[in-house]
């Protein structure tokens, strides 16, 4: 349905990790003062990412979203040229399958594979080529032992290790990609900045939903409106008058065109409003 890396926000709990860090030091770079570059998501930093969304004709809201990642890399190569080792016959490589949440990772004829956690529907993976663009050793929380960022423009994803082993081998982050501890170690040790990774996966359409639609997108977008308060009926995947009417209220709320259709922007919108509702802060 959309996708986004976890939203950088002002919570209760200060959020902290490598793609805060990361947003700091673009802002830093773009002559913004983001304050100490700590990796920690203070007022200072919200607002200099305020004056930045002002600058560039965003919506000023201090979050850090798909939109504004897009303008904070909008400099950045999505592909940055892997210089091989000419004492390795065969390019190291990194591919993840999204369906079946595993990588492999290819180096000199040898195929090591390793079981990992992917994105949800509704914060899918990104399917498509990118490299390692950065690491860091012990980052901490839900981010684990061990950080590799992506060149994926539009978001803060990456490779990770996790605080929360049981969520391997299944489809719960917010697109990145999560390792054991003891397995991305490993792997960050036989990795170097600009390995290309290829992660591959069935790429769900978003559709223009509308009544008289059925499927798994229609059941998404009730559930999220379930959980706002929106539509308090079954989940059954068919978009009926009653969701109809739940989205029409939604898009009310959230200033946009109450027209009843959930396509693109509303379904952003949900999924952006779900995260602040739901105090979901994980990568």
């Amino acid at each position: 349905m959309l996708s986004a890396s976890r939203l950088i926000r002002i919570t209760p709990h200060l959020m902290s990790g490598p793609d805060v860090l990361e947003v700091q030091e673009k802002l830093a770079r773009l002559g913004y003062n983001p304050g100490s570059l700590d990796g920690i998501y203070g007022e200072k930093s919200c607002q200099a990412l305020e004056k930045f969304q002002e600058m560039r004709g965003l919506n000023i809201d201090g979050i850090v979203g798909p939109d504004t990642w897009q303008e904070l890399n909008l400099n950045q190569r999505s592909f940055i040229p892997y210089k091989k080792n000419k004492s390795l016959s065969v390019r190291p490589i990194i591919h993840v399958h999204v369906d079946t949440r595993i990588l492999n990772f290819t180096s000199n004829g040898t195929i090591t594979t390793y079981p990992v956690a992917v994105g949800r529907p509704t914060t899918p993976t990104p399917v498509g080529s990118w490299t390692i663009v950065f690491k860091s050793v012990n980052p901490g929380g839900p981010f684990g032992a061990r950080w590799m960022r992506l060149s994926i423009p539009w978001g803060g994803y990456g490779i990770h290790g996790t605080n929360n082993p049981d969520s391997i081998g299944k489809a719960v982050s917010h697109g990145c990609i999560r390792l054991h501890n003891q397995d991305v170690i490993v792997l960050y040790d036989l990795v170097r900045i600009g390995t290309p990774v290829i992660i591959t996966g069935k790429v769900r359409k978003i559709r223009n939903l509308r009544v008289g639609f059925r499927g798994e997108d229609v059941k998404d977008v009730q559930q999220l409106l379930l959980d706002l308060g929106y539509y308090p009926y079954a989940i059954d995947g068919l978009y009926g008058k009653t969701t109809r009417k739940a989205v029409i209220n939604f898009q009310k709320d959230s200033r946009l065109t109450p027209d009843g259709i959930a396509g693109k922007k509303t379904c952003k919108a949900l999924q952006i409003a779900h995260d602040l509702a739901t105090d979901n802060t994980d990568p």
